[in-house]
């Protein structure tokens, strides 16, 4: 990195970044408090809040969203007449999945081949820690020229819209001349990227039923309709022989003409076992950013230790289906709905319930903030050029915020890189990528104060 006083500012905060993220990390702070408990949730909060009234924050607020989680608000005064900048974060996390794959402790902050590990370390306690360390060393170099607000949410991996229903009840609380959501991530690591699209998505629980109770496979099977099968047979048409997304009604041609992501950089990225097909037709880009993607993410069914030999009367699941810019996520949301009751065989009873909804997001990559952000990157990253990608997951806050404020710019930067692994096992941070990315951050709101 060339030399700067603010990059040789966030480089001597390193060490301490590190042991704030430990800390931060060591909270379990999953959303689900049937899984963890909401106490765990609650001291991550208040950690943020302590350190944001630390950095001289005022109205600093845990405020208690309708899904029954904490957001955590501050305000940052700037000099008189400037500009208002909103950086968003979020605490909560993915569960651990499996914490005997992880090769250390998914809630320790660890070390190896030069990167952290831990579960929430790029998403997005990392981010919390982004946006620290870009005010401090815009504090240590002549003060932070805008006005700041910080909101950390606290369900988003829940997608229950705790914090959306705060916003539109509160218009007020998160306006913003722009907002840079600290929940995305570069391309690739050292390729600075503005997340310019975020597909939305909605998840519908389905339960099929066919009998009154289990029956024995051996005097009942091959003529009791099986609950499972006729679940396996529903799910399987939601997908063509290729793995394309197929749902009755939803379009799924539509086409990325922007940066390409090439097949075995994709394969690399997500690990693919040798051997093992790519599913889905067009390009990587085309499938990842402007298409529709459904993922079965569970299915409720006697785990093969302890199984009898029974026909089942009931099983369910859980089914995420991801939708680009331009679909509504209700409307795609209908459209799954009226396809699981058009494909379930048999007559089986079924039911399906929304559990959690976003709409999907396109920024204004040619507005002002998007220049003032790419100076900065010129300087965090030398040598690179800025970059604009889409991301296939969805941040629900997004698009509420650019209902309510449909003149505030919003970027969409973070640790997220390919690398880090986020919402699998051995999730890490890059300590170069949050280096880079808090000067770029700090550098931006230089930019844009003057600009």
């Amino acid at each position: 990195m060339s030399s700067n006083p603010v990059a040789e500012t966030v480089a001597s905060l390193m060490p301490r970044a590190k042991a704030e993220l430990t800390e931060l990390v060591a909270f379990k702070s999953v959303a689900d408090f049937d899984q963890y408990p909401r106490s765990e949730s609650e001291g991550a909060a208040n950690w943020i809040a302590d350190a944001l009234l630390s950095e001289g924050f005022e109205d600093v607020a845990l405020l208690d969203t309708p899904d029954g989680t904490q957001s955590v608000y501050g305000f940052l005064p700037g000099p008189e007449g400037a500009k208002t900048v909103l950086l968003y974060a979020h605490y909560d996390v993915q569960p651990p999945l499996d914490e005997a794959a992880w090769a250390t402790p998914p809630f320790d902050l660890v070390e190896r081949d030069g990167r952290w590990y831990g579960r929430g370390s790029a998403d997005c306690k990392g981010g919390v820690i982004m946006h620290l360390l870009a005010l401090r060393a815009l504090k240590a170099n002549g003060g932070v020229p805008v006005h700041v607000k910080v909101i950390v949410e606290g369900s988003e991996e829940q997608g229950t819209g705790g914090l959306e229903r705060y916003a539109e009840e509160h218009p007020e609380l998160l306006t913003a001349d722009t907002i840079v959501i600290g929940d995305a991530g570069n391309f690739r690591a050292g390729l600075p990227t503005v997340t310019a699209t975020l597909r939305g998505m909605t998840l519908v629980r389905v339960q099929v039923d066919t009998l009154e109770g289990n029956l024995h496979s051996g005097q009942f099977g091959g003529a009791a309709p099986d609950a499972l099968a006729a679940l396996i047979r529903l799910l399987d048409s939601l997908r063509d022989r290729d793995g394309s997304t197929t749902v009755d009604g939803l379009d799924a041609a539509s086409v990325w003409d922007g940066l390409q992501y090439e097949d075995q950089a994709f394969r690399e990225d997500a690990k693919v076992l040798d051997g093992v097909e790519l599913i889905g037709s067009g390009t990587v880009a085309d499938r990842l950013w402007a298409r529709p993607s459904v993922t079965v993410l569970g299915i409720d069914c006697p785990p093969v230790v302890g199984a009898t030999p029974s026909v089942q009367a009931g099983a369910r699941a859980l089914v995420s289906l991801r939708v680009p810019p331009g679909v509504d996520a209700g409307e795609a949301r209908k459209l799954l709905q009226a396809h699981i009751e058009a494909h379930t065989p048999w007559g089986a009873r079924v039911t399906t319930e929304q559990i959690g909804q976003g709409q999907a997001f396109r920024a204004d990559t040619s507005s002002p903030a998007y220049a003032s952000m790419a100076a900065a990157m010129a300087v965090a990253y030398p040598g690179q050029e800025m970059q604009s990608s889409g991301m296939g997951g969805s941040i629900p806050l997004c698009n509420t915020l650019a209902s309510l404020y449909p003149e505030t710019e919003i970027l969409l930067i973070g640790l997220s890189e390919p690398e880090a692994q986020i919402h699998a096992v051995n999730e890490s941070v890059s300590p170069d990528e949050l280096e880079r990315l808090s000067v770029s951050e700090a550098l931006f709101l230089q930019n844009y104060a003057a600009s």
